[in-house]
Parts: structure tokens; sequence; C-alpha cells
């Protein structure tokens, strides 16, 4: 009798769903063909709340990209979290994250979109305050209210759509110069897709929501929450383009591609390192959404979920090895004792540089070339070149950190690749990683790009990868001089190091804002003036009332006594 444990179960359920959505996806892409499925609820006020699904190649292509991630982090959770007594509820909520991110996917509709929203939203909060310590919570507590802004802006979106009588906003496509009211439509959502995909000024709450177990870090930063926001706008880019709303968009992606760039070269955590790279990334795809290359930005959504998962799937390996240790200070030659995870994070690395020809490379490499096309302002244009330089650097400083040399943590020196699960899980997304480029490049633009560019132009992509890594290799070797430049410019390095004290400005503006306001007014209100005059008032005049009514009653109810006692006396004594 064959046993299988609830991680093998899903991984194998939803690996051939996977499969078999991403041969509808291409069958759909081919035949450009879609399915719209729509039933009604209940009609309200002459608006009809109806439950809509649009099967379409992009939809199907990037679900069966999310549960294909979500099905080996499931198997790969197999063994990173063993031990665990409620494994059984882990793998449930990380399915309830899945089937969230499946209506968000799948829905035309405002009002479907917000109920898969809302569900990741909760569901992340679960998921980050796992471990159930003070910095979790903490942690769930600024991803929660930072994702609210977003939910807010959905919810007036939906209200304000109530005037057109459907809250499919694909209908309104063909009537967009006729009404100006879409542009604050699109203006509320490009607010929520801000707020998920971490820009800034909510770029905060993305490296806190590191404390969550990192197979969930894998799925998070990956394919589900953080691309939520980027899905959303590539589905409303005809909005975005036509109201010419990008340039805000392109300004607000280039200064988070650069500053978390800034900011990876200074962090010492390998999960935020990451973390800080996957807001790079974010940046990247607002800025190519904003120039109106949705289909270009929706390629790079693709490419970079496979290579960020696998860089998680790996560090979480050497956490997992050095029994939790997150510091790659502490790391050193781990290529000699797991040479397994070693290429696999190499591997990942260089497709997140765009090193030709893995998977990164086929969809960066195109973004750079289209931003020395287009029509694009030197501080742009400088931003981009620089984010992806700094990429390359803080790459190969971790490369560096934590692959070469000796090893750093000599006290627990025996660490290997003996975890069957969590190695057949980095094995298969190895594959995709090397060869999902190029399939995806000829599936989804059959026709090539034609780029005519000056020879110069064409190869600063690679020369300012080559001079990144450089420049992260010296960083790294003069570790004494970084040293001393930490030392003599201290505040600097906070402030870079710090996403330019983004994290302590949205906490103090959190709790001194609302919660402050919150607390006095509860304080003073609640249990001040408004007791006095409010319950606790009306209750205390009430039975002040109720007390001198009886009082009055009682000494009426006396003085008849006395009466009557009285004349019966006198008519005893007369009779």
């Amino acid at each position: 009798m064959f046993y299988f444990s609830i991680c093998s179960l899903s991984f194998f359920s939803l690996f051939l769903i996977s499969s078999l959505f991403f041969i509808l996806g291409i069958n759909f892409l081919i035949f450009d063909y879609s399915i719209f499925v729509e039933w009604e609820l209940f009609s309200l006020n002459g608006s009809l709340v109806v439950m809509t699904l649009l099967f379409d190649w992009m939809s199907l292509i990037f679900l069966s990209f999310v549960i294909y991630i979500s099905s080996l982090v499931i198997y790969y959770s197999e063994d990173y979290m063993l031990g665990e007594k409620n494994i059984n509820r882990f793998i449930l909520i990380l399915l309830l994250f899945i089937l969230s991110m499946f209506f968000l996917i799948i829905s035309p509709n405002l009002i479907s979109i917000l109920l898969g929203w809302d569900g990741l939203g909760l569901v992340s909060y679960c998921l980050v305050i796992y471990y159930q310590n003070v910095s979790s919570y903490n942690a769930g507590m600024l991803t929660a209210l930072s994702n609210r802004v977003g939910d807010v802006s959905i919810l007036i979106s939906i209200s304000w759509m109530l005037n057109f009588g459907s809250w499919n906003y694909i209908f309104y496509y063909d009537f967009i110069s006729d009404n100006n009211e879409m542009s604050i439509i699109t203006l509320l959502i490009i607010l929520a897709a801000m707020t998920s995909s971490a820009q800034i000024p909510f770029s905060s709450w993305l490296p806190a929501a590191m404390a969550a177990p990192t197979p969930v870090s894998a799925l998070v930063h990956s394919s589900t929450l953080v691309t939520a926001g980027i899905y959303l706008l590539i589905r409303f880019s005809p909005m975005l383009s036509f109201f010419n709303l990008g340039w805000g968009l392109l300004f607000f992606g280039c200064i988070t591609m650069f500053m978390s760039g800034l900011g990876a070269n200074f962090e010492f955590d390998l999960k935020k390192i990451i973390a800080l790279s996957t807001l790079s990334q974010l940046g990247l795809m607002m800025g190519v959404l904003a120039m109106g290359y949705s289909d270009l930005a929706f390629f790079h959504l693709l490419t970079h979920a496979l290579f960020k998962a696998l860089l998680f799937m790996c560090a979480g390996s050497m956490i997992h090895n050095l029994k939790g240790i997150q510091d790659i200070r502490f790391m050193g030659g781990i290529v000699n004792s797991m040479p397994l995870t070693s290429i696999c994070f190499n591997v990942s690395s260089l497709s997140l540089c765009g090193i030709p020809f893995l998977t990164g490379f086929y969809s960066k490499d195109l973004i750079l070339e289209l931003t020395c096309l287009s029509y694009m302002n030197y501080f742009i244009f400088l931003l981009y070149f620089i984010s992806t330089g700094l990429t390359a650097s803080y790459s190969f400083r971790l490369f560096y950190y934590s692959m070469s040399g000796d090893n750093n943590f000599s006290v627990v020196s025996s660490y290997n690749d003996s975890g069957y699960y969590i190695s057949f899980g980095m094995f298969l997304l190895l594959i995709v990683v090397v060869f999902g480029g190029s399939f995806l490049s000829w599936l989804i633009f059959p026709m090539p790009y034609m780029i005519s560019l000056p020879f110069y132009l064409k190869l600063l992509t690679i020369f300012v990868v080559c001079l990144g890594s450089y420049l992260g290799y010296l960083i790294s070797k003069l570790s004494i001089s970084y040293n001393l430049f930490s030392f003599n410019y201290s505040n600097l390095v906070s402030f870079i190091g710090s996403m330019w004290f983004m994290p302590f400005l949205t906490t103090k503006i959190i709790s001194y804002l609302p919660l402050k306001i919150g607390y006095i007014s509860f304080k003073y209100f609640d249990f001040g003036w408004g007791e006095f005059f409010g319950g606790q008032g009306f209750y205390s005049f009430f039975v002040y009332l109720i007390n001198y009514l009886c009082s009055w009653y009682d000494l009426n109810f006396s003085s008849y006594l006395l009466i009557f006692v009285f004349w019966m006396f006198v008519l005893i004594i007369f009779l």
C-alpha cells in the first residue's frame, strides 16, 4: 500500500492541472481564441452583479506558470518544513493562496478581482505571521496595512463603475474616448497596483514579508502577490496608454528599481537581498508597462517568476542546511558541500543579470534595447542601465560571499544536498530556467523584433552587466576598505541600506497618523466626553430618573397609606 502525504498529493495534482492549462494556453495563442463565461448572481439598482471568467492565452499561460511553481514549492516544503506539526494547515493555506490568485487572473470583473485581491491579502498575512513571533507580527501588520490601500482604491473604482451599469472593464475599451471618468478608475487601479507591487512609497512591506517561511517567499515573490498588480495593469494597459498616465508610473518604477538595486549592495540578509532584487525587477516591469510594451512586460513577468522562484529555493536550501542562518557573512565555500544548490543558485543569478542565453536574457535584453530605441530622456535611460549594473553587482557580491573562500560556519560543517524533495524541486525549475526563455520568446513573439541600434548601444547592455559584476567583485574583495567606508560615511550607508529610511517613515506614518489619531479619539471621546455624555451618561441619567420616580411613588404611597389608616381610625372611634 502506497502512502502519499498531502505535499506529494498536492504536487501531482497541481502539476497535472498546470500542464493542462499550458497546453490550452498554447492552443488559444496559436488560434487566437478566447472563452468568456458569465452568469448573473443578482441585480442591484439596475446593475447586474455577475460572476465572469475570461480564458485567453494570457490568463491560461500565467495560470499554468503560477500552478507549476506552486506545485514545486509545495513538494519542496516536504523537506524544508520537516518536523512541522501543522504541515497540513500550512499546505492548505498555500492552496488558498493559489485559489485567490486563480480568481484574480481569470477575472475581467472588478468584483471578482476584489475577491481574489482580498484573498491574497488575508492569506499572505496568515503566512507572514506563520512563525508567531514579534517580528513576524510586525511584518504581517505592515504587509496587511500597506495592501489595504489597494483594496480601498479598488472598492472606490467599483463604486464609481456603478455609473456604467457593469463592472466588466473590458467592455469599455471602445468607449474610453467618450467618457473621461475612466481616467479616474485607471488612476485608482494604478494606485492599487503600486501597493501590491511595492512601488515607492509602498516599498517597505516587501523586504519585511521575508519573515514568512522560505517556501512562502518563493511563491509570493515570484508569481503571486507581488505580480498581481503588474498583471492587473497589463489588463488595463489600453486605458493606461489612452489617458497618457504612463509618465508617472515610469518615474516611480525607475526610482524603485534604482533604490532597491542600491540597497541590495548594502544588505547582508540573504532573503532580503533577493527580496530587493524582486523589487528591482518589479520596477523594471512597471517602467516597461508605462512605455506601452504590455506584451513584453508580461514576457518578463513569466521569465522573472521562473528564475526568482529557483533563487528563493536555493536560498532556502542554504538556510535549511545552515540551521536557520541567513547572514551571508556566515557563509562561504558552499560550492564544496552543496554542488547542486550552487549550480542552481548561480544559474538563476546569471539569469537575473541577463547573461546570454538564459531565461532572463531574452526579456531583459529586449527591454533595454527597446529603451534605447524609445523616445526617452537621459534620466530614465541612465536609471535603467545603472540599475542593471547594480543588479549584476549585488548578484556577484552574493556569489562571492556564499560560494567562494572558506566555510565561515565551521561549527556545523556537515551539510549537503541530501534533501530529496528540495533537490528534485530545484532541478525541475533549473531545466525550465535554462530552456524556458527561448521557448517563451518564440511562443509570444513568433515574428522577432528587428531593432537597429548603433554598435556601442548594442553592446551597452553586456558592458553594463560586466562592469557591475566587476564592481561587485571589488566591493566584496576590498572588504576592509568597504567596512572603513561604512564607518566613515555611516549616515550615507544607513540611508542607502535602509531603503532611504522608507520602513522607518512608513511605520511612523502608519503608527502616528491613523493609529495615533484612533488612539486619541478612543481615549478622549470613547473613554472621555463621549462616555460621559454617551452610554454611561444616559445610563446614569436614567438610573437617577428611575430612582427619583420610585422615591416619589414610594412617598405618595406612604402618604396615602397614612391617610387611609387615619380615616379608618376615625371611623372606628365614632362608630
